[in-house]
């Protein structure tokens, strides 16, 4: 069996990293590719999507088929091997942006939604 760490980090109640299943392992990865900057790793510097700048961008059907767009893009390129995208929606209100990001588990091609929620309403 595959060790997955479970994702933020935690601790479990034997005092060893928490593991997790792979759907939540997965959501993990997911949530790491949304949030995490371009150059904010530096090993990988062109690894995540550049969502967190764009949660105090003007609000525009523009802006919000430029981030499903590059979310897509993001997850394709990062998560390829592990998930299939079969759809993202944008929507911000205010200062708080949601995704909700609907893929396919490639390994059990079970169907998976997830929202995720960044700003200052969150």
């Amino acid at each position: 069996m595959n060790r997955r760490m479970h994702f933020p980090y935690q601790i479990d109640g034997r005092g060893r990293t928490r593991e997790a299943d792979q759907a939540t392992w997965v959501r993990g990865l997911i949530e790491q590719v949304l949030f995490t900057a371009p150059g904010e790793r530096v090993m990988r510097p062109t690894f995540g999507s550049g969502l967190n700048e764009l949660v105090f961008a003007p609000n525009s059907p523009e802006l919000a088929a430029t981030t499903q767009f590059l979310i897509q893009g993001a997850l394709q390129q990062w998560l390829a091997d592990l998930i299939t995208v079969e759809r993202v929606a944008v929507s911000a209100v205010e200062s708080t942006l949601t995704v909700e990001v609907s893929y396919r588990l490639r390994r059990t091609d079970e169907l998976h939604t997830d929202t995720f929620t960044q700003g200052a309403g969150a």
